[in-house]
Parts: structure tokens; sequence; C-alpha cells
């Protein structure tokens, strides 16, 4: 297949390129600012140089926990990701031979940064409208738009992302240190994907023509944060003793993007597992100590 990812030299993009490229597609890289450095890859400064293509997976993306959710900051994360949605739905409108497939991210934040026993499924309302809420669903309105040039769209809720990068890549070293631990009590759930599954999911709904719609990209079992904090000092081989109150979090990244980790969500996977999805990572032991290793 000829495909058109964006976001490509992301977390996630590097990893599903890779696979892409191993299995004989051909990749197109929409690029900003990075780098390409992979010489397989066709990159493109610009949209109007893509070919005609089979695919196209939209990752792109500015980080969105790593720093305080000023207004400027909002405004980066919210145009980071539907600018270049809404770009890709004009590029597919000029296109005589549409993509068949469009697989846009989200993330779970879609259903709010909120703590709720009751597990969460696609077919569940968002427990609060807040900013994640907002983003995850104006960018999602803009992907699907591309329905009314007859694609198929998949839209792909993502949680905490499990292997050598992302949210692991920065708690490795305190952790490592030995002065992490809990944060804010730990009761909040996590909703995390090992990224191979993640990888493996997207694949999967790339290529099985009759699913589309909302996907959440999440393992079978979330776990709260006391939980996923005790299988990373283990598999760390480190103590975890060290709790970070929520004062500290809102300290460190204001009162909006604290909330990303001192709330959460049991977020599961019902439409990917009904769909006939098996994980290779249902279980957070393994999982974290398997994308500890590839660090």
């Amino acid at each position: 297949m000829k495909i058109l990812v964006t976001g490509a030299t992301g977390f996630i993009g590097r990893a599903l390129v890779e696979q892409l490229l191993s299995r004989g597609d051909q990749v197109y890289a929409w690029l900003h600012k990075s780098r390409l450095e992979d010489k397989r890859v066709t990159p493109l400064l610009s949209l109007d140089q893509c070919p005609e293509v089979d695919a196209v997976i939209n990752l792109a993306g500015a980080p969105i926990a790593d720093r305080r959710w000023t207004e400027g900051r909002k405004r980066l994360l919210m145009d980071s990701r539907v600018a270049p949605t809404q770009s890709l739905i004009s590029w597919i409108e000029t296109q005589r031979h549409k993509p068949e497939v469009l697989i846009s991210g989200s993330a779970v934040g879609f259903y709010g940064a909120a703590t709720l026993d009751k597990p969460v499924t696609e077919n569940s309302e968002a427990v609060l409208t807040d900013f994640s809420h907002n983003l995850c669903a104006t960018w999602e309105d803009a992907a699907l738009q591309a329905e009314r040039q007859g694609v198929r769209v998949v839209v792909i809720r993502t949680g905490i992302v499990l292997g050598a990068g992302g949210a692991l890549a920065r708690m490795r070293l305190p952790f490592s240190l030995g002065v992490g631990g809990p944060i804010a009590g730990g009761e909040q759930w996590m909703s995390w994907i090992h990224l191979n599954d993640q990888v493996r999911a997207i694949l999967y709904l790339l290529d099985t023509e009759l699913l589309t719609g909302v996907f959440n990209l999440t393992a079978p079992n979330p776990v709260r944060n006391r939980e996923f904090v005790r299988e990373l000092g283990k598999a760390l081989g480190r103590p975890v003793w060290v709790p970070m109150p929520a004062l500290g979090v809102r300290a460190i990244l204001g009162n909006e993007a604290s909330a990303l980790l001192t709330e959460g969500l049991a977020v599961k996977p019902d439409r990917l597992l009904k769909s006939g999805f098996e994980f290779d990572y249902p279980a957070l032991a393994e999982a974290m100590s398997t994308a500890l290793s590839a660090f």
C-alpha cells in the first residue's frame, strides 16, 4: 500500500513507520521541522508533493503533558492537531483517487480529566467537558469530515503508551534513582497500552475494511496509579516510596495540565476486543518490563 503518515518522527510514528516498511508498504511522511533520517521514507514538505495514496495515518500533534497549559500552549496543542487534519481533508477533496481510509489520532482525554470507578468504553459520554475533552473532540470532528468524501474514517483514542520513549522516558530517571512514587494518593486509574500493541492495533484497523468509527487503544486491564508505579519500580529494581502530592504536581504543571496525572479513567478497548483483536501485552507487569528493556 501507499500510505501517507503525519507525525512520522514522533514516538508512535517512528515505530509505526518501521512496521509499515517491514511489511512492504510505501511510506510518505508529511513533515514540518523535523528531519527524516530514514531514506526508505519519502519526505514531503507540502501535501502538494504527495501522490495518490491508499491510506492516510494522521498522528500529528505537539506533546501534551510536558509543560503548563498557558493560553499560548493550549493554542499550540489545538493548532498542531486540528490544522494539519483540516489540511488533510482539503487535500483529500482534491484527489481524483481518494484514500480508502483515514486513521486519525485522538486520546482517552476525550472522556475528560476525571476519576470514575465505572469503566469507560467507546459508547460512554465524556465524564468532564474540560480542555482535554474539547481538544480531542475538535480533532476528531475535523477528521470525520473525510467521511463526506467516501473515505473510511477510524479515530483512535490512545492511552499511555509504554515503550522506549513517551511517558516512560520521563518517569524512568526519577524512579531509577529511587525517588518515584504514587501521584496524588494513587487512586486514579491509568489506561495504558504497550507500544507494540499500539502499532499492531493501528495496522489491524488499517487492514480490516469493515471497521470504522472510534476505537479506544488501551490495554484491557487498566490499573490504578499506585499499581502502575509499583510495577515500574519492580521492573527497575528500585523502591517506590516517595509520593508526589497533588499540590506538587499542580505547582509544576498548573491546575489544568496536572489533572492528566492526578485524575484518570478506566478506559476499556471494547470495540477492538469485540472485533477479534488480541493483545500481546494485556497485563501490565510483562508490558512494563518489556518496554523498559527497550531503552
